[in-house]
Order: C-alpha cells, then sequence, then structure tokens
C-alpha cells in the first residue's frame, strides 16, 4: 500500500522552474518569444544568432522601441508585461506577447542579459536584477547563455546541438513569414544562413523562406477582404503542378501567429477537390487578419492553438475563394497558347459566371469569378464577391507571376456531349446510383471517317495504344488522351447537368444543430441548398428538416449533417463526390478495347472538353509539338 504523504507549498525556486518549464522547453522556444517581443516592439531590422544549436547561446538584437531602466528591473518578473494591464485586455490582443512569462521563465533557466537605453540588466537564478550602465543603443539585446545548466534533468533530454540549432532556424523561418515589412536574418555558428530583406510580398517571403524546388511562377497570391464579417485573408498556393503526399505543407497564420487549425487547413483541401490528383494535397499558406474580439490565443502555452468565436464565415470564404480561383485557373490553362482547343462562349460559360471581360463584377460566393485575359508577363485580376448571408462586398485581388493568356475570343464547336445510346454503356458496379448509359455523339449518323484522312477542322484521329491511350492530331500538335480520364469527364458533365433533380421524402430528414452559429450557417445557405435539391425549413430550438433531396444523392440522416454542417462544403459540392464516383465507374476502363469510331468519337470529345481534367483533378491528355518531335529524334 502506497504511503500518505501530507499535502505542502512547493519551494519558490521549484515552482518558477516548473512554470518555466511550460514555457520554455527548449532553445527554439527562446527565439520564439524573443522574436515576438521585438516584433511587438515596432522594430523594422531583427537579427537573431545561435550557437551550439542555441543552447550555449541566442543573441536577437532589434532596432525597436527600447526599455527604460525601470522596465529593465522589471521585465524579468514573473508575469510583468507592458501588454495588458486588466484580463478584459485579453479580449482584444493586438500584440503577438502578452503575458509576461517568457523573460522570467528565460532567467530561470539560463544565464539572461538585457541591454537597451545605455543599461545592462543581468537576470538569472544567482543573479537578480543586476543593473549596470552600458553604452546607449538602438533598440535591445537579448541574450541567453548555458541554457538548463541549473537543470541538469532538463538538458539531458535537449537533442545535439545540430538538431537544435535546425529547430531552431524553423522556428525562426515561422516567425518571418508572416512579416514582411521587416527584414530579418539569420545566423548559426558565425555564418548567416538566411538574409531577407523587408519589403517583400507575402509570396515573395513565403518562397524564399521556403526554398522550395519548384518557381516562384508556379505559387499565385489571393487576397480576400471581409469587411462586414471582420477579416480578410491572403492565400499562397501552388499550382496543381506543385503537389505533397500530405497536408504538412499547408499552414495557418492568423494575426502574425501561426497556429494548429485543422478547420482552415480542411477549407483549403475541399477548395482544392477535383484540380489535385486524388492522394495529392497543395503547397499553401493561409495568412488570416481577425478582429482580435472574435479569438483567443489564451489557451495554449505556446500559443499553438485558437478558439474562434464562429469560424463557418472565414471557412466558407476560404474554400470559397480557393474554389474559384482553381476553376478560373484551369479554364485560363487551357487557353493560355494559340494552340489550345478552342471553345465558345457558351462552353467558358459553364466554368464562369458570365464571358463579358470588365474589370470588376459582382458574382455569388457559390459561382467563379469572371476570366481575365491579358497579353502581358505579370497581372492582376480583381472581382469582388457578394456573400449570400449578407449584402456586404468583400474585395478579392489574385496575383500571379506569368502566363501569355489570349484576349481572342475562343471560337469553333460546341461540344455535344452525349446521345442516348452507346457500345460504352455499362453497369455502375454497385447499387449507388442507376444505370448511366451514354454517348459521346461527335460524328453524326455513325458516318465512319477514315483514320488517314483529316477532316475539315484538321482532327485526325490516329488510333489506339497500350489498351489506355487515344493518339489524336489536331492542328500540328500530336494529343495522347487518356481513354478513361475523358469518358469520365464526359460523363461527368452531363450527370452535373441533371444534378438538381430531387426526390421528395416520404418521412423528412432532421439535424439537429449543436450551437447558433450553426442555425446561422444553414440559414445562409438555405437557398443555395435549395437549388441544389435540398429542401429545408427551420422547426425551431435547433431542428431542421429536410423534405427533399437529390434524385442521385443516397445517404441517411447522418450523412446529411456530415455534408451539411461536419465538412462545410459549398453545396453544389454535396454532389460532386457522388457524380464524380459513378462517372468513374461508368466510364470506359483501362484496357477495354474500342471500336475506332468510338475511339475517335470520345478523343474528338476530349479536345472539346470546357475542362479538360478528370473530376479527380488528373489531365484528360498531354500534348507533343512538332518542334518537340524534331527536338527528340535531334532533327533540325
Amino acid at each position: 500500500m502506497a504511503e500518505q504523504k501530507r499535502v505542502r507549498l512547493l519551494d519558490a525556486e521549484v515552482a518558477r522552474k516548473i512554470a518555466a518549464g511550460e514555457v520554455i522547453d527548449r532553445p527554439n522556444a527562446i527565439i520564439r518569444e524573443l522574436m515576438d517581443n521585438a516584433v511587438d516592439s515596432g522594430a523594422t531590422k531583427i537579427d537573431v544568432e545561435i550557437e551550439g544549436g542555441g543552447i550555449e547561446k541566442i543573441r536577437v538584437v532589434d532596432n525597436g522601441c527600447g526599455m527604460s531602466k525601470e522596465d529593465l528591473m522589471q521585465c524579468a518578473r514573473p508575469h510583468a508585461t507592458s501588454k495588458i494591464s486588466t484580463e478584459t485586455d485579453l479580449l482584444h490582443l493586438s500584440t503577438l506577447g502578452f503575458r509576461g512569462e517568457a523573460l522570467s521563465s528565460m532567467a530561470a533557466v539560463s544565464r539572461l542579459e538585457i541591454i537597451s537605453g545605455g543599461n545592462k540588466m543581468n537576470a538569472s537564478v544567482t543573479e537578480d536584477h543586476l543593473i549596470t550602465p552600458t553604452s546607449k543603443t538602438e533598440g535591445t539585446i537579448v541574450q541567453t547563455k548555458g541554457l538548463f545548466e541549473n537543470f541538469p534533468a532538463r538538458r539531458q533530454f535537449l537533442k545535439r546541438p545540430a538538431s537544435e540549432g535546425i529547430m531552431c532556424r524553423g522556428t525562426f523561418e515561422e516567425k518571418v513569414l508572416p512579416r514582411p515589412d521587416i527584414a530579418f536574418t539569420f545566423t548559426s555558428e558565425g555564418e548567416e544562413k538566411l538574409n531577407l530583406p523587408a519589403g517583400q510580398t507575402l509570396k515573395e517571403r513565403f518562397v524564399q523562406v521556403n526554398q522550395y524546388f519548384e518557381n516562384e511562377e508556379l505559387f499565385y497570391e489571393i487576397t480576400v477582404e471581409k469587411p462586414s464579417d471582420k477579416f480578410s485573408f491572403t492565400l499562397i498556393i501552388g499550382e496543381p503542378s506543385v503537389t505533397r503526399s500530405s497536408r504538412k505543407d499547408i499552414s495557418i497564420y492568423v494575426n502574425g501567429r501561426k497556429i494548429q487549425e485543422y478547420s482552415l487547413i480542411q477549407a483549403i483541401v475541399y477548395g482544392t477537390q477535383g484540380y489535385f490528383p486524388n492522394g495529392s494535397f497543395p503547397v499553401a499558406c493561409l495568412f488570416v487578419q481577425i478582429d482580435s474580439s472574435l479569438v483567443d490565443f489564451n489557451i495554449h502555452p505556446a500559443k499553438r492553438e485558437a478558439r474562434f468565436k464562429d469560424i463557418n464565415s472565414l471557412h466558407h470564404e476560404v474554400s470559397t475563394a480557393t474554389r474559384n480561383f482553381f476553376r478560373q485557373y484551369t479554364v485560363k490553362t487551357m487557353l493560355a497558347e494559340n494552340e489550345a482547343p478552342a471553345m465558345d462562349n457558351s462552353s467558358i460559360a459553364q466554368l464562369a459566371f458570365n464571358t463579358d471581360i470588365s474589370e470588376t463584377n459582382k458574382i455569388s460566393a457559390f459561382e467563379t469569378p469572371d476570366l481575365y485575359f491579358e497579353e502581358k508577363n505579370s497581372v492582376v485580376s480583381k472581382y469582388t464577391i457578394k456573400s449570400p448571408a449578407d449584402t456586404s462586398v468583400s474585395y478579392v485581388d489574385v496575383k500571379r507571376s506569368s502566363g501569355n493568356f489570349s484576349s481572342s475570343s475562343p471560337s469553333g464547336n460546341r461540344t455535344k456531349f452525349f446521345g442516348e445510346s452507346s457500345p460504352l454503356s455499362k453497369e455502375p458496379r454497385g447499387n449507388f446510383m442507376p444505370e448511366v448509359s451514354y454517348k459521346p455523339n461527335f460524328i453524326p449518323d455513325n458516318s465512319a471517317k477514315s483514320n488517314i484522312e483529316k477532316e475539315e477542322d484538321g482532327f485526325h484521329f490516329v488510333g489506339c495504344t497500350m489498351g489506355t491511350f487515344l493518339i489524336a492530331e489536331k492542328n500540328g500538335i500530336l494529343y495522347i488522351i487518356d481513354q478513361h480520364a475523358a469518358h469520365e469527364r464526359m460523363l461527368y458533365d452531363r450527370l452535373m447537368a441533371e444534378a438538381k433533380e430531387k426526390q421528395n421524402l416520404l418521412v423528412p430528414y432532421t439535424i439537429q444543430t449543436d450551437s447558433e452559429a450553426d442555425d446561422k450557417y444553414i440559414e445562409a445557405i438555405k437557398d443555395k441548398l435549395k437549388e441544389t435539391g435540398f429542401e429545408c425549413k427551420n422547426c425551431g430550438n435547433g431542428r431542421w428538416e429536410f423534405s427533399t433531396v437529390p434524385a442521385r444523392w443516397k445517404g441517411k440522416e447522418e450523412d446529411l449533417k456530415k455534408d451539411v454542417l461536419d465538412r462545410r462544403v459549398n453545396p453544389a459540392d454535396i454532389m460532386n463526390s457522388v457524380i464524380a464516383s459513378t462517372a468513374c465507374r461508368t466510364a470506359v476502363m483501362d484496357g477495354t478495347v474500342l471500336d475506332n469510331q468510338t475511339a475517335a468519337e470520345i478523343a474528338r470529345g476530349a479536345l472539346e472538353l470546357p475542362d479538360p481534367h478528370c473530376p479527380h483533378g488528373r489531365p484528360v491528355f498531354t500534348t507533343i509539338t512538332r518542334t518537340q518531335l524534331f527536338s527528340l529524334v535531334k532533327r533540325t
């Protein structure tokens, strides 16, 4: 039986070290806190130096406002701060630091030295706030030495200096990203590792800090301002060719702090669905500025987490802006060169709100921005998004580094998608949705054409290869077409056109919301839900009753609640995964042998698709030009 021990108060020194361990657990935590203080001081230049991976020495120099002698006397006391004075100040934080624990924690586990305003202060366990005069310097110099030398039990758990140094640099990079207006340098073991000038754009700072192998021109900057909801954000994101196998390269910053917020990462991922191949994720960084009264950072010792008063609107705007950008980007990519397949205005309108080219247009938050075609290497497109929840307007800037987009109006034949019968028809596997039986109908009256003869529009079907690919030529370009992806996209487009068909439920589905915010969210998207096929009404006390659902949607009440509330996706996107799955199962598979006429029809349809990507983001075809072929065979 365990011996019963009496309760007693800890010694002040032991309690101090325990408290310090919650804030300073390794060298990079010191860099985190000192850089926060330097930024809060209004500095325009901050230098960070480390030795021995930060264990032996950390030195942070800034040119901020500095501290007086009286400030130096108090700054390393527990809970000493100049940033808050009452508990209500915690509800309106405008600084990165606020608790007053950082310097006192450093003094408890290292030898702390601060120089500012012509005075030097030394603080540690044995030397308590010794103030001595020194030469006057601009700003503040803070230095720690011998981390955990008075706390051997903690020091033995530190990693090797090289590993700690890597973590110190990681923290430095995390802190410099949201402040491109400040110049930073990072020096390790006497060697300058990173020098970041002031005045960069967020995208320039993001690319330089992360040192991705992809070119800077593959990244885009999207800015949204939402005055009515008291937030704005800028999203830096790579194009669909910049992919990763996990979400670890998606970062979230709120009011200058990097936080762990899964719902906002989820919003970015939802916005890219259908534009990135399955199993891949974008490289992205979201910088949010939100009214300080709507977010609470005082819930984690390292401020790694935050609690939002209502994150629904922010989640929706991030997801919508991301999806709208990639819709616009997809069409522009296809039309970027004059050799690209032609489309008429009706086809473009399937992806854009309208075809009028203007500087500013008001559109629904659930629809795609207008397209802009500029014959410039660098353009800034502006468009506005009007939220269905209110009458306020949010402004969106999309900045890109490159791209010569043709300003000529697309012309040609509009894609005629499907007839009623087809040798390609096959039973969907399982009973998830009814049978789909469609055939591309591009060659009228089934009149066979020779695979040698070129048609009037320059299209020439060459043949099939490897049981998977269709080969075609048009306007001097050789197209290698994935037969499954092409047919899948055709079926998907047709099914999406029919997605608004709805069915009445004999027994209505009921959703019980968990908060008033959920009620406001459903109320805001109720009209869009109805357009998609989900009709609902508020029965009071958080109870919502759905009387109809889309005819092709199959699910239970829990599935409906998950789609509408848990995932927080655009109502129109609820059907995307269902229809994409059905189109995938119904389309011709790899290895399916096609007759020449059917294969030619699929090939022609693939080149006339408004969006040449399968619903899961894979490209329908790739191209080889005559010049590229000549280069491959070393022919001039």
